[in-house]
């Protein structure tokens, strides 16, 4: 199965100096991704990144990756907006080198062959940085602080069945 976002690019010709690229979503696309998310929308979705070789083969990739999506709220199905704006900083690593154990180092991806697709990794970065927990302006779970009068979660609703028939709690 093809990416829904696919840009190769051949890393054979990249000048020592680097190379800047900049990659956009179609409206196909994007609306691929959101499919592939389980998210309402992605309107948006852009990298701006430059390609550096670095000794023994590899490729740094740093740049930054805007996106516009639209996910439901957790608790109300509201349509919720974000904009992302996040750094990307990525190795890309030739055919048998090992990953490196620094937890603070920048992501890394093998690669194989002469290509990379820079499209798929930026899909990828897309969908780490999504909020895992959407919650609209003002949306409260029932029974937490701040929720409506009357709005109790199963465990208050269960206690208020104890106490109506006389059980102790």
């Amino acid at each position: 199965m093809a990416p829904e976002f696919s840009r190769p690019v051949l890393l054979a010709r990249l000048p020592e100096a680097g190379r800047e690229t900049v990659l956009r979503a179609s409206p196909a696309e994007c609306a691929a991704l959101a499919r592939r998310f389980a998210i309402a929308a992605v309107e948006r979705l852009e990298a701006s990144l430059l390609l550096r070789p670095e000794p023994g083969g590899g490729v740094m990739v740093s740049g930054r990756l805007r996106a516009d999506v639209v996910q439901a709220c957790v608790v109300s199905l509201e349509p919720v907006p974000e904009r992302v704006d996040d750094p990307v900083e990525l190795r890309l690593l030739p055919p048998g080198t090992d990953p490196s154990d620094d937890p603070e180092g920048p992501d890394e991806i093998p690669i194989e062959g002469d290509a990379v697709d820079l499209g798929e990794a930026m899909a990828e970065q897309l969908a780490l940085a999504l909020d895992p927990y959407p919650r609209a302006a003002g949306a409260v779970l029932p029974g937490a602080e701040g929720a409506p009068d009357g709005a109790q979660g199963a465990f208050g609703a269960l206690a208020a069945l104890r106490r109506a028939d006389g059980t102790p709690e």
